[in-house]
């Protein structure tokens, strides 16, 4: 082999050493961490599941769910209606009740007759206790509408809670997503921030490796604005969250191993049907029969008992009068009465249908979101399995460009920018996965019961 001639440029296979010494040297530019040429880092997420690290998911959660429904104001005006509902059956208890009645009453009085004359004022008081004997089962109806509705009203308040939990995890996940997403951009861009610093000290050597820089310095940029991006969906994210739980947000926790599996689909469905949205729907359903039921009373006979008593006194003689007795009413012509039985039974038949379309949605929700699940387990699964490959296959790329000068470095540029963006593919899939998991629990037995479990 002839030497090379002074002011020649240095042949490619020590140009190529060159740049491999360059990679591991610690002096890289300012806007690269240091030791990042070097292959020491890891991949954000290990291939399988940790318990532990489950365990600290699911606690940190937990935590963050408890903040959450503490400041929720949603909540709090569920609970204000459930106790609003409370008075109202306690109105509707208190109604077959007997009532007493005082009322009091002064005038003047001026009497001329013949000789006679009275002036001077007049006083009277009446007190008058009542109560109904029979009312063809309206007040007892009317209990049941207002129990119904109640019963309504605190599942309405549980799922006010459960839409405040899901809203809380979803968007702790998608801060999970992006900040694994400005993780693997981070090493990526100083991966090629590295390369970048190697390469235009090559190319102060020898011009014709130019176009080599230039194709580094525009991945570069690709993996720098893909930073950015990530960061800015990251701090949006963090705003929402910060509606639900205050300024103070937890610390990071490894979300994406809440689960290592989905869960299996006939428990969720049996929960799905009995959850509190169709429960709620079923209470609804009834209170609208009970309601038709008092409707259709009102039209039937109704006898009440009173017994009353008044004693007036003043310019007149003192005078005492008691009664008391039993009075019967029944409607003979109210048009108003058929239209108004038939709009009840009406809505009674429209809550139970809504409540049916509801259950069957419902259910399809659950078996299309388990299938979403379990697609994305699977995804992550694969995609764990490529990335080990790809590890291998750039590890071999730059072995080879490095060492047998094989290898171009557009090849090192495609396998890194393949490793990089499978760890991403990786990130998104288990992290789709523990949120398809999350509405699974929403929809059935609850988010926090479903980190309890």
């Amino acid at each position: 082999m002839r030497p090379a001639k002074p002011g020649r440029a240095a042949p490619r296979p020590a140009l190529a050493a060159l740049l491999a010494a360059t990679l591991v040297l610690p002096a890289v530019p300012a806007h690269a961490a240091a030791g990042i040429c070097s292959d020491a880092q890891a991949a954000p997420m290990a291939a399988t599941v940790n318990p532990q690290a489950t365990t600290e998911a699911r606690r940190a959660l937990q935590a963050l769910l408890e903040q959450a429904l503490a400041r929720s104001q949603s909540v709090g005006a569920a609970r204000l209606l459930a106790e609003a509902a409370q008075g109202d059956l306690q109105e509707a208890q208190a109604a077959p009740l007997p009532r007493v009645t005082l009322g009091a009453a002064a005038s003047g009085l001026s009497q001329h007759h013949s000789t006679l004359r009275q002036e001077g004022l007049q006083g009277q008081l009446n007190v008058n206790v009542s109560a109904p004997l029979f009312d063809a089962g309206r007040s007892a109806a009317l209990v049941n509408w207002r129990e119904r509705l109640l019963e309504a009203a605190r599942l309405g308040e549980i799922e006010a809670r459960e839409q405040v939990a899901l809203q809380t995890v979803s968007l702790s996940l998608e801060q999970q997503r992006y900040r694994r997403q400005a993780e693997v951009y981070a090493r990526y861009a100083s991966r090629m921030g590295c390369l970048v610093g190697a390469l235009e000290r090559i190319v102060a050597a020898d011009r014709g490796r130019a176009s080599e820089l230039l194709q580094v310095r525009n991945t570069l940029r690709q993996a720098e604005l893909a930073l950015a991006l990530a960061q800015s969906q990251q701090r949006q994210v963090e705003s929402r969250l910060r509606r639900f739980v205050g300024e103070s947000l937890p610390p990071p926790a490894p979300l994406e191993a809440l689960l290592p599996g989905p869960p299996a689909l006939e428990p969720l469905l049996s929960e799905a049907a009995a959850a509190s949205p169709i429960a709620q729907l079923s209470a609804q359903a009834q209170a609208q029969a009970h309601l038709a039921r008092a409707t259709r009373a009102s039209a039937l006979p109704q006898v009440s008992w009173s017994v009353s008593g008044s004693r007036q006194a003043g310019a007149t003689a003192p005078t005492t009068v008691w009664s008391g007795g039993v009075s019967l009413s029944v409607p003979l012509v109210d048009r108003s009465l058929e239209p108004a039985q038939r709009a009840a039974a009406l809505r009674a038949d429209a809550a139970l249908a809504q409540r049916d379309d509801a259950l069957a949605s419902r259910l399809q929700r659950v078996a299309e979101t388990h299938e979403q699940a379990r697609a994305a387990f699977e995804r992550a699964q694969a995609s764990a399995e490529v990335l080990q490959g790809s590890q291998r296959l750039r590890e071999a790329t730059l072995l080879q460009w490095q060492q047998l000068g094989r290898r171009s470095l557009f090849d090192v540029i495609s396998a890194e920018s393949e490793y990089h963006n499978l760890q991403v593919t990786r990130v998104n899939a288990l992290l789709d996965a523990q949120q398809a998991t999350m509405l699974l629990w929403s929809l059935g037995r609850g988010v926090a019961a479903g980190m309890d479990y």
